[in-house]
């Protein structure tokens, strides 16, 4: 699967929750719940790295590690899409510069 097509498929699960937020509470969630759930998704994940580390018991933690970053991944796209952001060619962007800025500091 390529990256554009795993932003369409957020986004499609995005307008779902629109459609069932709109239904139930009467309003769709924008950028600010977008943040608050992520927030909470990287809770969640902190918590299961720590239990894959060895501090903290929990089951299944291979499938809620895939889960949680999965999750996490859908709100970053969310959240950049809501700000119109080209989140593709943004990470290339910004590996780029890290990497010229690593062969710089590699060559001191």
């Amino acid at each position: 699967m390529q990256v554009q097509e795993l932003i369409q498929r957020a986004i499609q699960i995005r307008e779902k929750y629109d459609a069932l937020n709109q239904q139930k509470y009467g309003g769709k969630w924008d950028a600010p719940e977008l943040m608050a759930g992520f927030v909470g998704d990287v809770g969640d994940l902190s918590k299961i790295i720590m239990a894959k580390s060895g501090r903290r018991g929990m089951e299944d933690i291979d499938k809620k590690l895939t889960h949680e970053l999965s999750d996490c991944l859908w709100s970053v796209i969310n959240i950049a899409s809501k700000y119109n952001i080209d989140l593709e060619a943004e990470f290339m962007k910004t590996m780029d510069e890290l990497d010229e800025r690593i062969d710089k500091e590699l060559a001191a």
